[in-house]
């Protein structure tokens, strides 16, 4: 499994819709073949970035999302509050620890 790490900058002024944009555009990723979580955090110092995490079976998993007719209503919710291009990387486990 990996995580997919996006960091996501806001136009200022619409975080408000953002957020209502992206609640309705989660369940779509969702529901794509080999994702199992998907989340948004906003960053406390600087609340036009935001932090999508999502897990995927495998990096391919996350890029057959990406050519699937799922990515075109995807993007529509979400890209077009971006205020530049976000940026992806993809992170493998090393440590868990839990509670």
């Amino acid at each position: 499994m990996i995580t997919e790490h996006a960091i996501l900058q806001i136009t200022a002024g619409h975080e408000s819709a953002f957020e209502a944009s992206i609640a309705t555009a989660l369940p779509i990723i969702i529901s794509a073949p080999g994702c199992h979580r998907a989340e948004v955090r906003r960053q406390h110092e600087d609340p036009k970035t935001y932090l999508l995490l999502v897990e995927w079976d495998s990096v391919e998993a996350h890029m057959a999302f990406r050519a699937s007719d799922l990515f075109a209503p995807w993007k529509e919710l979400t890209a077009v509050f971006y205020d530049q291009p976000s940026q992806v990387t993809h992170f493998l486990p090393a440590f868990v620890t839990h509670q």
